[in-house]
């Protein structure tokens, strides 16, 4: 803001500042480079004999106001406050979207501007890149997109041809139906029968999907609600999930619980699975051999000499008491029990 002013002579300059507010009953204005909002951004480039322009940065619509100079001389009564002051109008560029962008309609982009200009010519930017090479409506003051689609989700702004300040960039918000439905599985491999397993649903929407519904194939009633659902039978499992806009399903998953096989521990009885066939098989030998014996002993009592002492000596010649070997062997878990003993 160009500035410049005139004093009496006989007077000495003590103080310069701008400010947003007049004196009033003697009280002095607030200094504009002492004031929060302007202090890094305000740039007094006067002096103390004639020049008073002002130099704002970064300027935004809230400094759109009335700005006034003021000085102060060595003497109580050189005071003086430039009026009316200088009024500052902000002018922008600002790109005009439909509140709602629906996929598969066509959207009219307008810039608009406060400022008054004659017959201007505007160019429009996609991503900060020109797109006055690609269409020849970029030129307009409308820029129309065809057939939107969520991929057009890009950074649109624009700009008066021949000036280099442009608009602040818009991002088009498109909305669509749940599109790309798919059900996960966790844990995933072989689920065992009485496990908990968790399907979740995932999916493709804006807004975000709002409800979730779980149907098992061949059934029409719902099974369960939720993005993810927690269930323990087998079958073909599906979801569908809704937003304003629309509804979409998933395909079926197969989910297939299988039975969990029982195993016999004989860990109590510190005998183990090898261990106890060891022992049944030994048991039903040594009720054959005594069947044998008793055969034998016939023999010898209708006339025949007595047996051997040594008869289950044959068995094992480190014991005569085949049932303790037998048993011993079982306790142990040998690989095999030997059984080519020949009866004497």
């Amino acid at each position: 803001m160009g500035c410049s002013y005139q004093y009496p002579c006989g007077y000495a300059i003590n103080k310069t500042f701008w400010s947003t507010e007049l004196a009033r009953n003697n009280v002095e204005p607030p200094d504009l480079s002492l004031d929060p909002e302007y202090r890094d951004r305000v740039q007094f480039l006067g002096d103390t004999q004639s020049i008073c322009t002002l130099r704002l940065r970064n300027v935004t619509e809230q400094d759109q106001r009335q700005y006034y100079f003021r000085f102060l001389t060595t003497t109580d009564t050189g005071k003086h406050q430039d009026k009316p002051g200088v009024q500052l109008f902000i002018t922008d560029l600002q790109v005009e979207t439909p509140e709602t962008v629906l996929e598969g309609e066509d959207v009219t982009l307008t810039c608009n501007t406060t400022c008054s200009l004659s017959q201007p010519k505007y160019t429009w930017y996609k991503n900060g890149v020109s797109l006055r090479t690609t269409t020849s409506l970029a030129s307009n003051k409308h820029l129309i997109l065809k057939t939107i689609s969520k991929n057009d989700v890009n950074s649109y702004s624009c700009g008066v041809l021949g000036q280099s300040h442009r608009s602040s960039a818009v991002t088009l918000n498109v909305r669509y139906p749940p599109k790309n439905v798919s059900v996960s599985i966790s844990p995933s491999g072989e689920i065992v029968e009485n496990s908990s397993v968790i399907l979740t649903c995932s999916s493709d929407a804006n807004p975000p999907v709002q409800n979730y519904t779980w149907f098992k194939e061949g059934e029409t009633s719902p099974v369960g609600s939720g993005q993810s659902y927690i269930f323990n039978d087998s079958g073909l499992y599906y979801c569908v999930v809704q937003n304003k806009y629309g509804t979409h399903r998933s395909t079926a998953v197969p989910v297939t619980l299988k039975a969990g096989h029982s195993i016999i521990s004989y860990a109590a009885t510190g005998i183990s699975l090898s261990g106890a066939i060891t022992l049944l098989t030994a048991v039903i030998w040594i009720s054959k051999r005594k069947r044998q014996n008793k055969t034998v002993a016939a023999v010898y009592e209708s006339g025949h000499p007595s047996p051997p002492d040594d008869m289950y000596t044959a068995l094992n010649p480190h014991t005569s008491s085949p049932d303790y070997n037998i048993l011993s062997m079982a306790r142990n878990q040998p690989s095999a029990v030997s059984m080519d003993a020949t009866l004497m």
